[in-house]
């Protein structure tokens, strides 16, 4: 037995979810995912509106824009909802989430070259908010999901 810290156990017991009720928790995932954008969406800094436009909302099973963050295009597990931001457009979410030095962004906040540009944070803070009445939520939804096909 390989030691992976319980993943390969996780993984059997993720494919043992019956596909209806992963179906069923869809909505669920997609909605708060929605909420946590809304609130990116208010605190993102509007300097062009490209960043806040870029925040998107990946549902099971769908791949992620190219150049969003965190990760640029990636798959998205089909129990799994992602929230991105950043795109061809406005490849600097990073950038404006942590801050930079330099004054290397274009089309956005520019700053002269050694001048420090401090972090104006949305992303993370948006996920904080919401993330312990995301888990609530979808938990619920699992729960229900699974009486439901139970019977």
């Amino acid at each position: 037995m390989e030691k992976d810290g319980g993943l390969s156990k996780f993984q059997k017991r993720m494919q043992a979810i019956p596909k209806d009720v992963r179906a069923a928790v869809k909505p669920a995932l997609v909605r708060n995912a929605e909420e946590m954008a809304r609130t990116m969406r208010t605190m993102v800094p509007e300097e062009t509106g490209k960043l806040k436009e870029s925040i998107l909302v990946t549902g099971p099973g769908e791949s992620t824009p190219p150049y969003s963050q965190p990760g640029g295009s990636q798959s998205v597990g089909l129990t799994q909802a992602a929230v991105t931001a950043g795109n061809s457009d406005a490849r600097y979410a990073h950038l404006v989430e942590y801050g930079h030095s330099n004054g290397f962004m274009q089309g956005a906040e520019q700053g002269t070259r050694g001048q420090e540009v401090p972090a104006k944070p949305f992303f993370w803070p948006a996920v904080r908010l919401h993330r312990k009445k995301a888990a609530s939520s979808i938990k619920r939804a699992i729960s229900k999901a699974v009486k439901e096909s139970g019977k």
